[in-house]
């Protein structure tokens, strides 16, 4: 078995993050645009978490802190090598950016109809917060 990389993303991972979320993420975002990630990259450098096995980009995740809140996005693991540990490194070090940051709770934006992404979330320790619903408005300008 190769060896895990997991870092911080840079801006010149951007566009093979881009191709990657199109192959491995489930749904899109008005935000998943080049210039969305370069201000991701430039705002909160450490955010954008990449794992690589193989000198290939096999999972990412956005660990983001706003200061008060952790939120989890875009957490994908390339389909040939799900079920390895990915995802659960992601996740650590997502998790251990937001300890170090002085965050108390993480949470994480799934898709309902994800189920395979349910399951992931499940083994990982985190539930579902059924009490909320997401609002949203895009903002043009």
């Amino acid at each position: 078995m190769s060896e895990l990389r997991i870092r911080a993303a840079g801006p010149e991972d951007l566009d093979r993050v881009l191709a990657f979320w199109k192959a491995a993420a489930e749904g899109t975002s008005i935000s998943d645009d080049r210039a969305g990630v370069e201000r991701l990259v430039a705002r909160d450098p450490g955010a954008l978490i990449l794992a690589e096995e193989d000198a290939e980009l096999a999972g990412t995740v956005i660990a983001g802190f706003d200061g008060w809140r952790c939120h989890l996005y875009r957490l994908a693991v390339r389909p040939d090598r799900r079920r390895r540990g990915i995802g659960s490194a992601l996740l650590a070090a997502a998790e251990e950016r937001f300890t170090g940051l002085g965050g108390r709770r993480a949470d994480a934006m799934v898709l309902q109809r994800n189920e395979t992404a349910h399951h992931a979330w499940g083994a990982a320790g985190y539930m579902p917060e059924e009490r909320w619903r997401r609002w949203v408005k895009p903002l043009t300008g």
